[in-house]
């Protein structure tokens, strides 16, 4: 056997064991989903919090789903910017208007020091905050009218710490951001439910964190986070230290993509690697193996007829995985003919996240400082929430 026929055979056959972990996803996504649901009996009062910068496509929109959940408690919306000229304010009073009945605060900063500029938000969002039971989540979600009755639930639960929520990509921005979509549902979605499952990891996410204040101030305030870039992954962390659980209940949150390019999707998707890389080194370079499509693209050059055979199973079950979680989100997240680009593309942004030091947010150039802190900007690049 030639050295090209060994390198072939050998992709092939990591990609075979790829396509075998896609449909053990498959059949973990299958029973999570299927698991009974916790609803809120009570009615407490919460405060929303909405760390933003900028405009984006549909903000008050997405914003005002958070307002329109069946939950019969006090509900309280706090926003916060970074400085009174953020254009993310229009979208606030615009949401004023429409919601003229609801409670809802603009916090328009000084933002606390820090590198870590969400944070540095949400920390002066608190002078602002009225109830003890807190929502954090990111400006580019979109919720469902049961949302808040299904996270409250399953915060009630005894030893549950925090809440944290899953979510499906929607393309706001056109082709692009419906390629950011895809990656997000097909692959990043059932690779978390499969952490889960398994247990080898703890989720929490910036698409939903609910706590109660008084956990916040057991760990630190959002203060004791103020220069790490896994903001949402070292909160979780912190609440498992007090021996208590995040959970993730069986819901599937929208996320609103907005990226107008392929460059803009490469860079999204090279922080988060970057990041988990970071925080879970080891994990991180075990989740090479899951890339069924890619491993047997490769394969063909060196091994056609096996390249060829994996290739065509691997299609068939990443088409089985992308299917049932457009199902369960009860939407196409993008056209089925993006699946192999959007899986060769987080392949290569894997790759490229095993060596690279530095990040792109939000315009910024950010350096890993060891167990996902980041190191302060330059002056030229501080306005950047």
């Amino acid at each position: 056997m030639s050295i090209a026929q060994w390198i072939g055979l050998t992709l092939a056959a990591l990609a075979l064991t790829a396509a075998a972990y896609q449909l053990i996803s498959l059949a973990a996504v299958l029973r999570f989903f299927s698991a009974p649901v916790s609803i809120a009996n009570g009615a407490e009062a919460v405060t929303l919090l909405k760390p933003l910068h900028g405009d984006e496509p549909r903000l008050a929109e997405n914003l005002a789903t958070f307002l329109a959940t069946d939950y019969a408690g006090p509900v309280q919306l706090v926003c916060g910017v970074g400085a009174p000229q953020d254009s993310a304010i229009g979208a606030i009073e615009a949401l004023r208007k429409a919601h003229s009945a609801s409670d809802i605060a603009l916090c328009t900063g000084p933002r606390a020091p820090g590198t870590n500029a969400k944070v540095g938000n949400l920390i002066a969002m608190m002078a602002s905050a009225k109830h003890d039971i807190l929502v954090l989540s990111d400006s580019d979600m979109a919720v469902a009218r049961d949302y808040l009755p299904r996270v409250l639930g399953a915060l009630a639960q005894p030893g549950v710490g925090a809440v944290s929520c899953l979510y499906a990509g929607r393309g706001d921005a056109g082709l692009w951001s419906s390629l950011d979509a895809a990656i997000i549902s097909w692959s990043a979605a059932p690779k978390v439910v499969m952490s889960i499952s398994t247990g080898i990891a703890r989720p929490c996410m910036g698409s939903t964190i609910a706590l109660r204040r008084e956990t916040l101030e057991q760990i630190g305030g959002f203060e004791h986070f103020a220069d790490v870039l896994a903001d949402d992954y070292a909160i979780g962390e912190a609440i498992a230290g007090l021996g208590l659980a995040v959970a993730v209940p069986p819901l599937l949150l929208t996320h609103a993509c907005t990226e107008a390019s392929l460059g803009e999707v490469w860079r999204h998707h090279l922080r988060w690697a970057v990041t988990i890389r970071g925080v879970a080194p080891l994990r991180h370079l075990g989740s090479g193996i899951v890339y069924a499509l890619p491993l047997g693209l490769l394969a063909i050059p060196f091994a056609p007829l096996a390249g060829i055979g994996v290739t065509a199973i691997a299609l068939v079950v990443r088409l089985l995985v992308a299917t049932r979680i457009d199902r369960i989100a009860g939407r196409r997240t993008a056209p089925l003919w993006l699946l192999p680009l959007a899986d060769c593309l987080e392949f290569a942004a894997f790759l490229a996240s095993l060596t690279a030091r530095t990040i792109d947010w939000r315009g910024r150039r950010l350096t890993m400082d060891g167990k996902g802190r980041i190191a302060a900007p330059s002056p030229s690049n501080s306005d950047t929430p």
